[in-house]
Parts: C-alpha cells; structure tokens; sequence
C-alpha cells in the first residue's frame, strides 16, 4: 500500500503527527492490549481521520477501515475493527483523556510554530443566537422607512406651524436639527401659556401635549433608523443579535 498513497496526503502528515504524541494516559486506560489487534495509537489516527472525512458512525468506520486503502495505511496491516471495538474505544478510553490529548497536540503545534500561543479561538461557528428573520436590520427597508417619515414629519411641521402661528425654516426638507429647533419652540409655548400635562385615563390631553409626544416620536424614530444605517455602514445588513453578522 505504501507506493499506492501520494506522499502528499493528508493521511501520512496525520499518521506522523499522531507518531510524535505522548499518549501514555491513553495506553493508562487498557488493562492489557491483545496481540494482532489495532494498539491504542492506530485507533486514535482512525477516529481522527474518520472525523476528518465525516465519518462518526462506528460501523461506517469499520467499513472504512476494510474498503478504504487510507484507513488500511493507518493500521499498519492490523486486523480492522469491528464497530462493537470502536464504539468502546470511543467511550472507555478516549472519553477518559480528551484534554491531555488536545493539550498535546497544542503543544505540538506551538513547538512546530503553527501556532503563537497568543491568542485563544474557543469556536469558529457561527450560530444566530436569537433564530429568526425578524433580528435582521435591512438597509434598504430602513432606508424605505425613513423617507416615508420624513413625508410625515413635513406635513407634520406644517400643521405645528398653522396651529401655534410658529415658522420653522426648513426648505422642503426635514431633518433631525429642525425637529429639535420645533421642540424648543413648543416648549416654549407649554411655558408662557403655563400648560400643564396630563397622564393616565380620565385625564384629556391638549393639543400642545399631543404635538410634543408626536415630535417626541418622531426625534426617537430618525435616531433609531440613523444608528442601523450607521452600523450598515457599506453592508447590506446586520444582525440586532450579533451586529457583526450580516
């Protein structure tokens, strides 16, 4: 089998690093190990080459490991093992020192400058955490909406102005500055009339409380719709769970 396997195959770089660990926690797990059956060693190189092409069943594993030439490679002309073997091996004896193994391959790695050591990467998956379409912010609906409130903010300052004989200069356009330009005109009518406000049922609201709760609303919206298209930025999209997705 050796010439019938590429020297650049994953399964060789696989076999030698799993040669240069130190699995004697591994080995501390067996009472005894049988003659002409897979060591310790060659069944931790098949569960990780089996992960390594998605293979996690243990009787597609032991398939594997009496059709595939890469598998036969990895045990060394060793008998395959059935799935009732691996599924032990799985759960007796590489359940039982995960980490060392982990921490030893780290090592490796680190020792062979593959790895800084600098910096820790928990996870590379990326999950939605709140998993529904509703957390997304689109740019162009947003940009939709906003137009369509700067509509209703227009006739919204022409009706102030026909109401309390105000003038608010703002050309046709509207923006977050003459809102608050209007607000402070408002205000300022609450104050010279001494116009109390009222909360709660049975209590009626004058006009000028209704105008301000309305302005009020409408300074809230435009901020919220300028922050989604700032954090958009040049993107299409982003997540209100993970804004950093898009």
């Amino acid at each position: 089998m050796e010439p019938m396997i590429p020297a650049d195959d994953p399964v060789r770089l696989l076999s030698a690093f799993v040669e240069g660990m130190d699995l004697s926690e591994l080995y501390a797990t067996y009472d005894r190990i049988r003659k002409n059956q897979a060591t310790p060693r060659q069944m931790l190189k098949i569960m990780i080459y089996a992960s390594m092409n998605r293979l996690f069943s243990s009787r597609d594993i032991e398939t594997a490991c009496k059709r595939d030439i890469n598998f036969m490679y990895l045990l060394e002309g060793m008998p395959a093992p059935d799935h009732s073997t691996i599924a032990r091996f799985i759960s007796l004896h590489l359940s039982a020192c995960p980490k060392t193994i982990l921490t030893n391959v780290t090592t490796i790695l680190h020792d062979l400058g593959e790895i800084s050591g600098k910096t820790i990467f928990i996870d590379g998956t990326k999950i939605e955490s709140c998993a529904n379409k509703y957390t997304f912010v689109w740019k162009k609906s947003v940009t939709k909406h906003q137009a369509r409130l700067f509509g209703k903010i227009i006739s919204f300052i022409e009706e102030c102005e026909a109401l309390y004989g105000i003038k608010v200069v703002y050309n046709g356009k509207a923006t977050l500055h003459t809102l608050k330009r209007l607000r402070k005109k408002l205000y300022q009518i609450k104050e010279e009339e001494q116009i109390t406000f009222v909360y709660g049922i049975g209590h009626r609201k004058s006009q000028l409380q209704k105008s301000i709760e309305t302005l009020e609303g409408y300074i809230s919206k435009l901020k919220e719709y300028a922050q989604h298209l700032h954090i958009c930025g040049e993107r299409n999209s982003y997540s209100k769970t993970d804004p950093d997705a898009t």
